[in-house]
């Protein structure tokens, strides 16, 4: 008879083998036994892993939102040493169900969380969060206040929003989150009201608050999360273009029924000499806003991130200014600032149909372009693999909507971070 013979791993041989593995590697080892499962999910290993990989790199994405024009990933960053993946992060953003779907489409983006809509063949709407890579997904109910024929309607609405998700964050791991829809009673108004529905009661409530001044609200479709903060663009006067962010906490301000107005920082001062209208992005934990403006008949690259939010041009702060136009020869406009790298902001081609990242700091910079079946993909600086899907149709689509230089219409932010996170973020716990 054969004896087996049991092999122990001392603990702290485990955790530095451990620690230098992939996080999905890691995600799965999870699941091996109770013991492994205590040692990963303590500080200290957390803490010995970060020691390791403090430096490794991250993949993010650029995500379509509703458009179904498009594939959901516009823009895709993968490949990076902490999380190890082989695919694309659009290739994650589905939940698997036994209802035939007709539509699938992402609503927001934050803290490695998602916020996904689906439609079934009847057309009925369903919400659902989740983590991508976990394949963890809970279904949001409705308010029950409301039939699925209401939702209906509501969506038809320019004074309705049902995009918003915010997340709260303790020691870098998000412990509950809140979806918002978010509606106004009129084009122009000081009043706005907010369903809210939270993981930690698993109810939805309904909450009225207002601003300081009279809003003009034709931007609620999409908003920018950040800290349990959400922004939306939005205006005053007869600018068509938006001038004010009016943003909201939903964690740290409860007992507060005012949002918070804030004025763009050339909302004077370079009103005339913009090339494209203002939206904004997210870039190293705060709110950005980049644009380029007309200089002696040059161009300059502008960027400011969001340090306040006082009702004042002052709660921006002024990053960096350059004009660098002379050196790429190219018809470029602002898509989005790197979501880790402050220094880095990507801007499409037009004329030569790449993707260029800029390093603000040092000029240096990168053309990036949609390969052809027979080319060999090439990585990045940092190691990771950019790809492209529709990204030269989508460009084309909103440029029109996004040069300063024609005014038919407003537009609206077009894309969200899809950022994975520096540690395992398994989805929280719905109340039940």
């Amino acid at each position: 008879m054969t004896k087996r013979i049991k092999l122990v791993v001392p603990e702290e041989v485990l955790v530095k083998i451990l620690a230098r593995l992939s996080l999905t590697s890691i995600a799965r080892f999870i699941s091996v036994c109770k013991e492994w499962k205590s040692i990963i999910n303590s500080d200290y290993f957390r803490d010995q892993y970060e020691s390791l990989n403090s430096s490794s790199s991250i993949s993010w994405s650029i995500m379509s939102t509703r458009n179904q024009t498009f594939a959901s990933e516009i823009v895709g960053h993968h490949g990076c040493q902490r999380w190890g993946l082989k695919n694309s992060l659009g290739s994650y953003m589905h939940n698997k169900s036994d209802t035939p779907l007709r539509k699938t489409c992402v609503l927001s983006c934050t803290d490695g969380i998602v916020l996904l809509y689906t439609e079934t063949i009847e057309g009925a709407p369903m919400y659902h969060v989740g983590n991508p890579l976990l394949q963890q997904w809970v279904q949001i109910p409705l308010p029950p206040h409301l039939t699925v024929f209401d939702v209906v309607r509501l969506q038809e609405s320019m004074f309705f929003s049902d995009t918003g998700l915010v997340t709260k964050m303790e020691k870098g791991i998000v412990v509950g989150y809140k979806v918002v829809w978010m509606l106004v009673s009129w084009f122009v108004s000081t009043k706005l009201t907010f369903m809210i529905y939270s993981s930690e009661t698993g109810v939805w409530k309904t909450e009225n608050v207002r601003c300081k001044r009279s809003m003009i609200w034709s931007r609620l479709k999409y908003s920018v999360p950040l800290n349990g903060i959400l922004h939306w663009l939005s205006s005053i006067g007869s600018d068509i273009d938006a001038n004010y962010i009016v943003s909201y906490d939903f964690y740290n301000g409860v007992d507060d029924d005012e949002c918070r107005t804030i004025p763009f920082p050339d909302f004077q001062e370079y009103q005339q000499a913009r090339c494209f209208k203002r939206t904004i992005t997210m870039s190293a934990g705060f709110v950005v806003y980049c644009n380029i403006f007309s200089d002696n008949g040059g161009r300059t690259i502008m960027v400011w991130r969001l340090i306040s939010t006082d009702d004042h041009p002052n709660a921006w702060q002024l990053s960096w200014k350059l004009n660098p136009i002379c050196k790429f020869y190219a018809d470029y406009f602002p898509v989005v600032m790197h979501p880790l790298n402050y220094e880095i902001i990507y801007m499409w081609c037009r004329n030569k149909n790449a993707m260029m990242s800029l390093n603000l700091r040092t000029f240096r910079y990168s053309l990036r372009k949609k390969l052809s079946p027979e080319e060999k993909v090439k990585k990045s600086m940092d190691g990771c693999i950019m790809r492209f899907s529709g990204c030269k149709e989508y460009m084309d689509l909103i440029y029109p909507i996004f040069a300063n230089a024609i005014y038919g219409g407003v537009h609206d932010l077009y894309f969200s971070q899809y950022v994975l996170p520096r540690w395992l973020n398994p989805l929280p716990q719905r109340a039940s």
